[in-house]
């Protein structure tokens, strides 16, 4: 991890593995005759990532004192969709990836079909998880969590946003039309990562909003950070496919600012995310720190 402290790379490597622990318990496996389905969504969700989401779950829920089992089952809920969304997104349909962090995506590695089913699955998997009294004691907890989730997920959140990113393709969008597409198809579930701590810890709406406004932020800066490696990064470096924007003609914010412009861009919306948890008191530093891991990554 370029440009991380030992600390933050020690917190964000211990996140990762906790929720690689909790997803291969709760991921399904079976012996029946659709035990391909099962073996692509283990496919697809375990096979490595940054885990940023379940890190941001993670961190803020700590703030408020939230139990490990009810934040790692938050957490892998959380990775399932954005799992989910990868497998998508690589289809043909869509992107048209055969690269996913450095190992042949879902329908390269199996079919489309199963590729299609496995995103579904862990969707939907995803919701189970969270309705399970396991996730939280209290009812109105879970139905807040789900409820958040499926907004941020949703037609409002990342599959609108998808849907923005598709018509991107064939019409020209501002830098308003992109800055909104991108917050939902990125920002809203990383919104909903920092989001479910505050939800876990029945935080107050003070420190609720703090963090919602900061991964907002957060995921703005991030998504500009993806337009610049697609642009100017390789495959071993990203671990995907690059060059993608560019060969589908597609307007982001790499091609309406230009390289430097959007790297100052995703520098500023880091320092105004670290600025919203000031209400933390220093409390928040892997919070903060992971705010400068995000636009010095190279993947």
């Amino acid at each position: 991890m370029p440009s991380v402290s030992p600390s933050l790379a020690a917190a964000m490597s211990d996140a990762a593995a906790s929720v690689n622990e909790t997803l291969e318990r709760i991921l399904p496996k079976t012996d029946f005759a659709e035990r391909k389905l099962f073996d692509a969504m283990r496919y697809g969700a375990l096979n490595g990532g940054k885990r940023l989401r379940p890190f941001l779950v993670k961190s803020a829920a700590s703030l408020f004192g939230v139990s490990d089992d009810c934040v790692m089952r938050t957490a892998a809920a959380v990775e399932c969709v954005h799992c989910y969304s990868l497998i998508h997104d690589d289809l043909p349909a869509m992107d048209n990836s055969d690269l996913r962090r450095g190992m042949p995506t879902v329908h390269k590695k199996y079919d489309e079909a199963t590729a299609i089913l496995a995103g579904d699955a862990l969707l939907t998997i995803a919701f189970e998880i969270l309705s399970d009294p396991r996730t939280h004691e209290d009812p109105k907890v879970r139905c807040n969590l789900i409820a958040a989730l499926a907004k941020s997920s949703g037609v409002n959140g990342m599959v609108g946003g998808q849907m923005l990113d598709l018509i991107a393709e064939t019409t020209e969008l501002d830098i308003g039309a992109i800055t909104r597409l991108q917050r939902m198809k990125t920002g809203e579930l990383i919104a909903f990562s920092a989001e479910a701590g505050a939800i876990l810890g029945k935080a107050s709406v003070q420190h609720h909003n703090a963090l919602r406004a900061y991964a907002h932020d957060l995921g703005l800066a991030f998504q500009i950070i993806d337009d610049l490696l697609d642009a100017e990064g390789t495959e071993e470096e990203t671990g995907k496919s690059v060059g993608r924007d560019a060969k589908a003609g597609k307007a982001t914010f790499v091609t309406i600012l230009g390289a430097e412009r959007a790297r100052s861009q995703a520098k500023l919306l880091s320092q105004q995310a670290v600025h919203h948890l000031s209400v933390f008191d220093g409390r928040a530093k892997f919070l903060e720190d992971v705010a400068s891991f995000v636009v010095d990554r190279k993947g």
